[in-house]
């Protein structure tokens, strides 16, 4: 498997110390491998780095045939039923704003400037956390250091995406911390947490522009 960095984030280490290492990993791979490797980069491809002014950080693309596209959290727009932590997103996001999105398609989210971020970019068909020390985190860890260098919002759900915290450097930034919207934990405090709200009532008061939530 052959990947080719985002032209935006090229200059990130990571692109030439480990990516050759993980497109080696892949290509031995012998189960399929989820997105398809044009959707592998695609929350980068969609923002530049000047672009990024919320980041929500996800641990793993869907590993369902057909769901993952590249972006943390977001399903292609005919997946039904949509999964199950997307679901709890959407429930928060009801209660929150008082709406949601037509479906489970996130990337219109790119044009507020919001970068849907996983810390591992595949995972094997069936095998959820398959690829998890494939060696991705290490982009993840350089994309926020990368992004700490100027104030945005930051979102991570569950202890997985916590752990990412000290990467986020230089003060100034909205970091919002709560529970994993999964079944599991989503009760524990992630509803109730208005992440969107949040995020909207911080930028307003930087005087930005708020990010259209219910945007597909």
């Amino acid at each position: 498997m052959t990947l080719t960095p985002p032209p935006a984030w090229a200059h990130l280490p990571f692109f030439a110390d480990e990516l050759p290492r993980i497109e080696a990993a892949l290509a031995a791979e012998t189960r399929p491998v989820l997105p398809p490797t044009g959707q592998v980069f695609a929350a980068l491809d969609a923002l530049p780095p000047a672009g990024v002014r919320a980041v929500i950080l996800g641990q793993d693309p869907y590993p369902t045939p057909g769901h993952a596209h590249g972006f943390a959290f977001s399903v292609e727009p005919e997946v039904r039923p949509l999964p199950r932590s997307l679901t709890n997103i959407f429930k928060e996001m009801q209660s929150d704003l008082g709406a949601s999105p037509e479906n489970g398609d996130l990337r219109g989210w790119a044009s507020d400037g919001v970068l849907l971020l996983n810390t591992a970019l595949t995972v094997p068909a069936g095998d959820a956390g398959g690829h998890a020390r494939l060696g991705w985190s290490r982009l993840a860890q350089e994309v926020l250091q990368d992004l700490s260098q100027a104030p945005r919002a930051f979102v991570l759900w569950g202890g997985h995406a916590q752990r990412f915290a000290p990467f986020i450097s230089v003060p100034g930034h909205l970091i919002l911390q709560s529970p994993h919207p999964s079944p599991l934990s989503a009760r524990r405090g992630f509803f109730g947490s208005r992440p969107f709200s949040r995020v909207n009532d911080w930028l307003r008061a930087r005087g930005e522009s708020e990010i259209n939530w219910t945007r597909t």
